[in-house]
């Protein structure tokens, strides 16, 4: 068949380019270290409130998800991206942080309802055998504004050279960020009823009908007494606990502004290339899915434990603040070796986060089910998240702050493992058809069921 607006590929790759314009320029702008801010205290304890809302609003997202669908979810979330931009904007002018922080918490909450109707289609829209495809797709649009973002950021501030003149975003950045960002949160509007939603042969995506609201809050309150859910919950917590440490005491505490946005263009190409890739290893045929969740999980860790160490001793070469900030320009050879281990803590990032989404995937082809997992899975990374930023903007050592994530990111890897192992080659509510390499047949009529 041809293109359809209605299938569940173009869905995604929609909800991919609004992703582009809203949280993918939300990262570019906050991986430059402080919003962009030369003090980074307003920017952190704003992003701490954001991430203490988010883990709120994400659990209770799904039900907020499945009653209203995820057009209305989606465009409710997405508008508070220009309003924490225009927060920083505002400060430029005012130095008043209220507005600002509230602007996070508001973002907090936008950012949970936004993020969870966006796993609930990247895991619930493709069939089995695709969906570490999808979910590689999405990654690689949705960070590819993030690397527009840093294009803008270091095109817009190139004058900051020399490693000398310090100063916050210029206005015109800021500016055409929220341009960038109200523009996404339109293409919200465009998507499709998901009971639209159909295969190229005609099937139908998967989605309960809406209980009540108490019948959907019990569900969301279950997952926290689900095995399943409990094991991965280092590993979800772990999911954005390093991002602090990347974004500000690496990337903002060591570079100037225009080589954070020269950083943040290899960071950000380096999740297109680490999600993609990994993802083709998720989905390759010829194996059952739980070897390609102990290969994943084998892979992720040796290259996640190897960059680390990396880190660290790159981390030993200074303990504050560096004054002035080190220019690319300045450093020339000595450049290289940080860029690329900034490069790969955005590959192990990448592959971090598909590996949780292509977990949660592998138990349910279920729209309704899968936006409660996508929920909590956000609740929890989130609430890591709040707990990051604020150690970060308490200012406690640099080296102290590598380990934690290091640490956290090992602790996750028993739950892992033990979820992995006990992985299956169908959804749990296709008990009784049989998977091999991915494709699945109903046993009596001998057809592709996807």
């Amino acid at each position: 068949m041809g293109f359809r607006w209605s299938s569940p590929l173009t869905q995604v790759l929609a909800v991919g380019f609004m992703c582009f314009c809203c949280p993918g320029i939300f990262n570019a702008l906050t991986a430059m270290g402080g919003g962009g801010q030369l003090l980074s205290t307003v920017d952190e304890n704003a992003t701490s409130a954001l991430y203490a809302c988010f883990s709120v609003s994400g659990i209770f997202a799904g039900a907020i998800h499945n009653k209203l669908g995820p057009k209305w979810t989606i465009l409710i979330g997405s508008l508070a991206y220009p309003l924490y931009a225009s927060s920083l904007l505002t400060y430029n002018h005012t130095q008043a942080a209220a507005f600002t922080i509230v602007a996070g918490g508001v973002l907090g909450v936008g950012a949970g309802l936004l993020w969870t109707a966006q796993g609930a289609m990247m895991m619930a829209y493709p069939r089995e055998k695709d969906k570490g495809r999808y979910i590689g797709y999405f990654w690689a649009i949705f960070n590819m504004g993030a690397v527009l973002g840093s294009g803008i950021a270091f095109g817009l501030n190139y004058h900051i050279g020399g490693g000398r003149q310090q100063s916050s975003l210029a206005d015109p950045t800021y500016i055409a960020f929220i341009s960038i960002m109200t523009f996404g949160s339109l293409i919200a509007l465009s998507l499709s009823n998901p009971r639209n939603v159909t295969h190229d042969n005609g099937e139908h995506i998967r989605i309960q009908p809406y209980p009540s609201w108490r019948a959907e809050l019990t569900s969301v309150l279950k997952l926290f007494f689900d095995w399943r859910m409990l094991v991965l919950t280092p590993m979800f917590i772990s999911s954005n606990w390093f991002y602090s440490y990347q974004w500000g005491t690496v990337n903002g505490a060591y570079f100037n502004k225009r080589t954070q946005s020269l950083n943040n263009i290899f960071y950000w190409t380096a999740q297109i290339i680490g999600s993609y890739s990994f993802a083709m290893i998720l989905d390759k045929r010829g194996l059952s899915r739980r070897m390609r969740a102990l290969v994943g999980l084998a892979v992720i860790t040796t290259v996640f434990s190897a960059t680390w160490v990396g880190g660290i001793f790159f981390q030993k070469q200074y303990t504050e603040p560096q004054n002035p900030r080190k220019d690319f320009m300045q450093l020339k050879v000595d450049y290289i070796g940080p860029l690329f281990l900034y490069a790969l803590y955005g590959v192990n990032d990448a592959a971090w986060q598909t590996y949780c989404y292509w977990l949660m995937g592998s138990l349910s082809n279920d729209a309704s089910i899968l936006s409660r997992y996508a929920g909590y899975y956000k609740g929890v990374q989130s609430a890591g998240g709040a707990i990051a930023w604020r150690l970060n903007a308490l200012k406690i050592p640099f080296m102290t702050e590598l380990i934690i994530c290091f640490a956290l990111l090992i602790a996750s890897v028993p739950g892992a493992l033990f979820f992995a192992l006990r992985v299956k080659d169908y959804s749990d509510e296709d008990e009784g058809k049989y998977v091999a390499t991915g494709e699945v047949f109903d046993l009596e009529t001998k057809r592709d069921y996807y």
